[in-house]
């Protein structure tokens, strides 16, 4: 499976941005997530979704905000981010699992198979 991100860019506090992830492979079949990595810290769970898109979950520090989604007929992910402050600054990766429901280990790393190359996300204040 190969990801490729994309829509970072530079957004004032309080705007929004839409990432999308693009991935090769029968996608249905894969639980999607995002992850960031501000500089300097180390990478954290921001949210995934099941392969029928029907689960999902996200942290505490974007509910209410962000809203991921995903196309199985554009072999998409989506990561729309509404009220963008300046600490969701930083690179975005979209990570896939072989299996395809989520789950409570959903949030770490090692639960992914597969990851993008990432897209910054830069907020200013």
């Amino acid at each position: 499976v190969q990801l490729q991100a994309s829509g970072g860019g530079l957004v004032q506090a309080g705007g929004s941005l839409r990432l999308s992830c693009a991935a090769s492979g029968t996608f249905s079949r894969y639980a999607m997530g995002w992850f960031r990595q501000a500089p300097g810290k180390e990478r954290e769970f921001v949210t995934a979704i099941s392969g029928t898109g029907g689960s999902t979950n996200y942290a505490d520090s974007v509910k209410g905000r962000f809203t991921i989604s995903r196309d199985n007929a554009k072999n998409t992910v989506y990561l729309q981010m509404n009220s963008l402050k300046p600490e969701d600054t930083a690179v975005y990766y979209c990570a896939a699992a072989k299996l395809y429901y989520i789950h409570t280990e959903s949030h770490r790393t090692t639960w992914y198979d597969y990851w993008g190359q990432g897209t910054l996300v830069t907020v200013s204040s």
